[in-house]
């Protein structure tokens, strides 16, 4: 038995809670992993999982050696780190998680000038609109648009994305005799609004008045928009605005293209949408991962 790869893998079940999650990591199988552990608790005579079908458990001899064998772990891939840095050779597999859009539009464009400077790092990107654990998911690097809630990751911003109201031609063409473009954000009542329901805010728009608007400069105004459609997938939002459905409440970079070309036409330009903080988020353990700081580097230049 490799004592410290099924130390490692002790770690990571208890930390991402499931051997189904550290066999996908792995690229593995959840009996594999499983059997790592058992010769683990034979090799040390010790049981340090309570197993169940629905859950796991660490047993008191398992908690006393989980925070004893998480910090060597840490200490080993921290020397490891240091002596790929000394070399400037990164290598072996980096997971990253973005949200769909991002991760297409901006993302990978990153990824690939990393990998071409980097060829031995591997690099497993990971879309998805909506709450990802990076721990238990076993994830190196997030990037998260949006203010965030308190946890134990660490973050660094890197970075804001401007946001827009907007429409299509087809949108815009196809009014009701009587509607007319929206001139202050209480208009909005009266036209179909797309929704992005992974924000927290959902429907709740917020402006902030300019210079030119109807209105004491830098105030705040925020509008319940109401419409027929929405959706948890930035994709979508992208797919629905260019299609004519409604008007969209997003970040520039969704529609860069677009908006270059004059294809939408960006509304209450008095009034600007509120901007989004983007952040890097990593789990404490992966701090002093010489590829997450190279990475983390790559992107934050970039942006």
């Amino acid at each position: 038995m490799d004592r410290l790869t099924a130390m490692q893998t002790f770690v990571r079940v208890v930390e991402s809670g499931s051997f189904s999650a550290v066999a996908r990591e792995a690229r593995s199988t959840q009996s594999a992993i499983s059997k790592q552990v058992a010769a683990l608790e034979r090799e040390l005579g010790a049981k340090l999982l309570s197993r169940t079908t629905r859950s796991l458990a660490l047993t008191e001899a398992g908690t006393r050696y989980f925070e004893q064998a998480r910090r060597l772990v840490a200490e080993i891939a921290e020397a490891e780190a240091e002596l790929q840095q000394g070399e400037q050779q990164l290598s072996g597999w980096l997971r990253v998680a973005a949200s769909v859009g991002y991760g297409r539009l901006k993302l990978l464009p990153l990824v690939k000038s990393f990998l071409a400077t980097h060829p031995n790092v591997k690099i497993d990107l990971r879309l998805n609109d909506g709450f990802v654990d990076l721990v238990e998911e076993g994830i190196d690097l997030a990037v998260r648009i949006g203010e965030l809630a308190d946890s134990s990751l660490l973050a660094r911003r890197i970075g804001t994305t401007q946001r827009v109201v907007l429409a299509s031609r087809q949108y815009l063409d196809s009014m009701r005799d009587g509607l007319k473009l929206p001139q202050v954000p209480q208009d909005l009542l009266d036209h179909n609004c797309i929704v992005y329901s992974e924000l927290a805010t959902q429907n709740a728009w917020t402006f902030t008045a300019g210079a030119t608007a109807a209105a004491s400069e830098g105030s705040h105004v925020t509008i319940r928009t109401q419409g027929n459609f929405q959706t948890n997938s930035s994709e979508v939002i992208r797919a629905s605005v260019l299609s004519g459905m409604g008007i969209g409440y997003s970040p520039t970079w969704l529609f860069e293209d677009e908006l270059a070309r004059g294809e939408l036409q960006v509304l209450l330009p008095d009034w600007p949408a509120h901007p989004l903080p983007i952040h890097l988020v990593s789990p404490v353990q992966r701090r002093e991962s010489a590829k997450v700081k190279a990475f983390a580097l790559h992107v934050a230049q970039a942006i």
